[in-house]
């Protein structure tokens, strides 16, 4: 998109441009893709302390039963995600995804149960779609709000010691855990989560306090502003995929080796098994296998390999096999990685495949998942 004007913005965007942040268009939102620190430099920082991520494009939206029953919530969306939702303790939260009659993935999100209701956060591309999705098949259960907030992720080892210095309940917090605060006063809602492979939190603020609150945790010594470019690094070296990359609706939940998203109930056998979109496939491929898989790659050398690169059995580049679906350097494994799908019978760690890059082939190994090891608080 050219037009800048066009763009949507987030209730950070004038922060962003009073940091020198290089904005770009992103899922039709002005976004920060780096500050002046750069990439690389933010990527180690949020590894090594603190990173602040302005994620307030993305969709929050309160889903709650006409009847006033969490229970009635519960199972309506469970009619769209084949996740146990009903099952979800109430202050914690659990990863899940839409699915379609296929079997493949709409889209993938956060589901929270907050007192008599469900708290969702859906990907900003897939926004508009999830909102309509949730509406047409259950809306005559539910009431389906879109939030106007935004949200703030603070990740990074020293995220816990910022966050306290506001609010010292965090620290108690464990992963996945979901609390109301008081931030300065202002109401929050913070969820001990993020999409960076570190410990960290998700932050929904009230947007006319938002930079407000940023600008506070900004004047922490160990934090710093963190934009798109060191997201991605950061998912990819998590082994964390991205909507519209490494999966979409061409891949289903278990090629995209995401059975852990999966809970026991809604598998077969389970209390509530099927019942969602494209449960026939889904539950086959758990029980029987996918004919492929999303894996990791690590090149050979020190050249990385992006999305959209071909995948052959060969370094002849006879026999194509899959494809790259992410890729790039990754900062703290000091090399590049990258994941994508291949065949069954080359998913196996250690197996070698070979990446059509400007038309040489370079062998890629197939690699375990993550990259790098999480430091979630368990």
């Amino acid at each position: 998109m050219d037009d800048t004007a066009a763009l949507k913005k987030t209730p950070l965007h004038q922060l962003h441009v009073s940091l020198g942040a290089r904005m770009v268009p992103f899922a039709g939102y002005d976004m920060p893709v780096q500050y002046p620190a750069g990439v690389m430099k933010e990527h180690l920082q949020t590894r090594a302390a603190a990173g602040l991520f302005d994620v307030s494009h993305m969709g929050q939206v309160i889903v709650k039963a006409k009847s006033g029953r969490y229970e009635d919530a519960a199972l309506a969306l469970e009619s769209l995600v084949p996740v146990d939702i009903l099952g979800l303790a109430e202050g914690r939260q659990r990863y899940g995804f839409f699915t379609d009659d296929n079997g493949a993935i709409l889209d993938d999100l956060m589901i929270a149960h907050l007192d008599d209701h469900l708290f969702v956060v859906v990907n900003a591309a897939c926004k508009d779609a999830d909102l309509a999705h949730m509406q047409k098949h259950i809306g005559d259960r539910c009431d389906i709000t879109l939030l106007d907030r935004a949200l703030i992720a603070l990740q990074g080892p020293r995220s816990v010691d910022v966050l306290a210095e506001l609010w010292a309940d965090v620290a108690a917090m464990k992963f996945m855990d979901v609390r109301h605060c008081r931030l300065h006063d202002v109401s929050c809602l913070v969820s001990r989560s993020g999409y960076s492979g570190e410990d960290g939190y998700e932050i929904s603020v009230p947007s006319d306090m938002a930079e407000d609150i940023a600008k506070r945790l900004l004047e922490h010594p160990d934090v710093d502003p963190v934009g798109l470019g060191a997201r991605d690094s950061l998912r990819l070296e998590a082994g964390l995929c991205l909507y519209g990359n490494d999966i979409d609706t061409t891949t289903t939940p278990v090629e995209a080796a995401l059975e852990w998203g999966m809970q026991k109930a809604r598998k077969s056998g389970g209390v509530r098994a099927g019942g969602f979109p494209g449960a026939t496939r889904i539950l086959s491929e758990l029980d029987n296998g996918a004919t492929r898989r999303r894996v990791g790659l690590k090149p050979d050398g020190k050249a990385p390999v992006r999305g959209h690169a071909r995948l052959y059995a060969d370094a002849e580049g006879k026999t194509e096999i899959g494809e790259v679906t992410s890729g790039g350097f990754g900062p703290s494994v000091e090399g590049p990685v990258a994941m994508g799908y291949v065949p069954v019978s080359h998913a196996a760690v250690g197996t070698v495949v070979f990446a059509e890059v400007r038309g040489k082939y370079l062998a890629v190994t197939v690699s375990a998942l993550p990259f790098v090891t999480p430091t979630y608080k368990r």
